[in-house]
C-alpha cells in the first residue's frame, strides 16, 4: 500500500479501497485510482494554491462572496473554472457556513466532489478557502477588474440600512481601494490596537519629552491610527472632506457591515529558483 500512495500520492483509504478493487494488483489500483480522479487530485494537493477569483452573489437582503484559489491565474482565466467558481457563488447564498457549502449539492456531486473532479481534468491544485457574508436592507457588491460578470481578484460586500445602491455601490468601491481593518474601533481586534498604542508608546519615549507630554501624543496618534484603518472613521474616497462616516449620514444611511475578499491574501507562496521548477515539472 506505501508503493501505492507513494507512486499516486492518493490517501491512505483511497489507496486500500483501490487494492481491494483490484485484488491487490498494483497497475490496476493505479488506474483505478486515475479513473476516479483520486491520484492525480491527491498529487497536486500539496502544491501552493494562491491564485484565482473572489466570486460575489446578493440574494434577497443576504450577500456571500466565495474565494476559490487555484494555482495560476491562467486557470483563474479558463472558462471551465470560472463557470465552477460561478456556480459555488449561486450555492453559497443558502449556504450558512464554508463547511456547509462544501457538502452542498451542485447537479449531482457536493461542492468539494465537484472541485476535486475539476483537479484531475485541469490538473493544478484548487480549493474553496474562503466564504464570508453580510445581511441588511440593502446588500450591494462590487467586483474591482472583474475577469468574468461577477468575479476577480476582489471581491466587496456591502450591507446598508437606509441610502440606495448608488451610495452603496460608491462604499464597495473606497472598499476595495483602502482595504479597512474593521467598520469601527469596537470592532478592531483589541491585539491590533494594543500592538499599535505599544508601538507608538515606543516611537514617543524615543523623543526623550515626559510622560505627560507623551500621553497626549498617543491620543492623538491612535486617533490618527483609527481614521486610517476602520471604514467609518477613513476620509471617503468620493468626498475626501468627509469621513465615511459623515457621507452614509449625509446619504440617510447606515453603514451595517461590510466583507472584502481579495484572492490569495495571506497565502505564503514558496519561492523556488527556475532551475528547481523545471526539475519538478519534468518529474511530475
Amino acid at each position: 500500500m506505501k508503493q501505492l500512495r507513494d507512486t499516486t500520492g492518493a490517501g491512505m483509504m483511497d489507496a486500500k479501497k483501490a487494492l481491494t478493487e483490484t485484488d491487490g494488483d498494483m497497475e490496476a489500483a493505479v488506474d483505478w485510482l486515475r479513473t476516479k480522479g483520486l491520484a492525480k487530485a491527491a498529487k497536486k494537493s500539496g502544491r501552493t494554491a494562491a491564485e484565482g477569483l473572489v466570486a460575489v452573489n446578493v440574494e434577497g437582503g443576504r450577500g456571500v462572496a466565495v474565494e476559490v484559489n487555484a494555482e495560476t491565474d491562467f486557470v483563474a482565466k479558463n472558462a471551465e473554472f470560472q463557470a465552477m467558481v460561478a456556480s459555488i457563488a449561486d450555492a453559497a447564498v443558502k449556504a450558512d457556513d464554508i463547511e456547509a457549502l462544501k457538502a452542498t449539492d451542485l447537479g449531482g456531486k457536493t461542492v468539494a466532489d465537484t472541485i476535486t473532479d475539476k483537479i484531475a481534468t485541469i490538473g493544478e491544485n484548487m480549493s474553496l478557502r474562503r466564504m464570508a457574508s453580510v445581511s441588511g436592507d440593502t446588500v450591494v457588491s462590487y467586483i474591482h477588474n472583474p475577469a468574468a460578470d461577477g468575479m476577480g481578484k476582489i471581491g466587496v460586500l456591502v450591507a446598508l440600512k437606509g441610502g440606495d445602491e448608488a451610495f452603496g455601490k460608491q462604499v464597495a468601491m473606497h472598499i476595495a481601494a483602502t482595504n479597512p481593518a474593521a467598520l469601527n474601533e469596537a470592532e478592531l481586534d483589541p491585539a491590533v490596537v494594543e500592538k499599535e498604542k505599544q508601538v507608538q508608546i515606543d516611537i514617543a519615549r524615543e523623543s526623550g519629552k515626559p510622560d505627560a507630554v507623551i500621553e497626549k501624543m498617543i491620543v492623538g496618534r491612535m486617533k490618527k491610527f483609527m481614521s486610517e484603518v476602520t471604514l467609518l472613521g477613513q476620509s471617503f474616497v468620493i468626498n475626501p472632506d468627509l469621513t465615511v462616516e459623515a457621507a452614509a449620514k449625509e446619504a440617510g444611511a447606515e453603514i451595517v457591515g461590510f466583507v472584502r475578499l481579495e484572492v490569495g491574501e495571506g497565502i505564503e507562496v514558496e519561492k523556488e529558483d527556475f532551475a528547481a521548477e523545471v526539475a519538478k515539472a519534468a518529474q511530475g
